[in-house]
């Protein structure tokens, strides 16, 4: 819900989490390449897993940073309205200890 608090100049980590990706890719292709060199194919199989996982992070990081942002309402649009009834949970429930 939407409580108008909510910092004016927000931003998305997605340019820091694509940096720690091509860290990531880089050691997996690192780990492919040795593990496969050294005749451990467990490891090597392992680091390629990983390789192909943070190629398909890079390729959405990339995806939702070329969108560009999306419309946030400015400061100008209200909060939401409260739900009608109050709020729906009132808190954890008081116990008397004896």
């Amino acid at each position: 819900m939407r409580t108008g608090s909510e910092p004016a100049t927000a931003r998305s980590a997605l340019r820091a989490r694509f940096w720690l990706s091509v860290w990531g890719l880089v050691w997996a292709v690192f780990g492919t390449v040795a593990f496969a060199l050294l005749g451990r194919p467990g490891w090597a199989v392992a680091c390629g897993v990983l390789w192909l996982v943070v190629t398909v992070d890079m390729a959405m990081i990339v995806r939702h940073i070329r969108q560009g942002a999306h419309y946030q309402p400015g400061r100008d649009v209200p909060p939401y309205r409260p739900p009608e009834g109050g709020p729906p949970f009132t808190g954890p429930p008081r116990h008397r200890h004896p």
